[in-house]
């Protein structure tokens, strides 16, 4: 036996099973082996035989797919948007095959209402270095109007001398990538900020320093 594996198809297939069982009483493992040969890896499994077999010995000799129903063709209406539209405030993670699923409708359906109709896409999250509190964040605002009142006194000697420091933890793991931290926003949004947890194991301390020389060193 040989032949184009393109050529065949799943009603081919159960039509040659069917021939084989009733001419040669072939069982479903060398019923595998010789579609196998033939088809090479687009031969089906011996799962899938081994169910066939089963059904023409129950006398099911039809060899066409059943008639499935499939999912209902739905109309794109307000109800389905604002369903849609609270599913992804309740979780702004929550996938569009995940929403298809909930609702019965298509994914393409889904993917439509969210970029069209509702207008959104998903970002990813913006890493922040740490999450401030108001007086941390007031009292940086006052160190950084000193540091300009300092610089616009003598630009040029306040650069030969400044010298700037920072310091952040590392960490011996993987972070949350981007795609893990996209989430759903509306057209125009911020991105959503992701502050760096920090964890008390495996960690360790860098210190950074940044200055700048009049003269080159010698």
């Amino acid at each position: 036996m040989s032949g184009d594996a393109r050529d065949f198809n799943n009603t081919d297939t159960r039509a040659v099973i069917k021939f084989i069982i009733s001419l040669e009483g072939k069982a479903p493992k060398e019923i595998h082996a010789i579609l196998t040969e033939t088809l090479g890896k687009h031969a089906p499994t011996y799962a899938t035989i081994k169910n066939w077999v089963a059904q023409f010995k129950v006398g099911d000799f039809s060899t066409s797919d059943a008639p499935r129903p499939g999912r209902h063709k739905t109309v794109t209406t307000p109800e389905i948007i604002d369903h849609i539209h609270k599913l992804i405030f309740d979780d702004r993670q929550i996938s569009a095959e995940s929403i298809a699923e909930q609702l019965g409708i298509s994914r393409e359906r889904v993917g439509s209402i969210i970029h069209k109709d509702l207008d959104m896409r998903k970002l990813y999250a913006k890493w922040v270095p740490k999450c401030l509190k108001a007086d941390q964040k007031r009292q940086r605002c006052q160190t950084f109007e000193q540091v300009l009142a300092f610089f616009r006194c003598d630009p040029n000697d306040f650069l030969s001398r400044l010298v700037t420091m920072d310091e952040t933890w590392l960490y011996h793991y993987d972070p949350e990538t981007k795609q893990q931290s996209m989430e759903w926003r509306h057209k125009g949004s911020l991105r959503p900020k992701k502050f760096r947890v920090q964890k008390y194991a495996g960690k360790f301390l860098a210190s950074l320093f940044w200055g700048s020389r009049r003269h080159p060193p010698h």
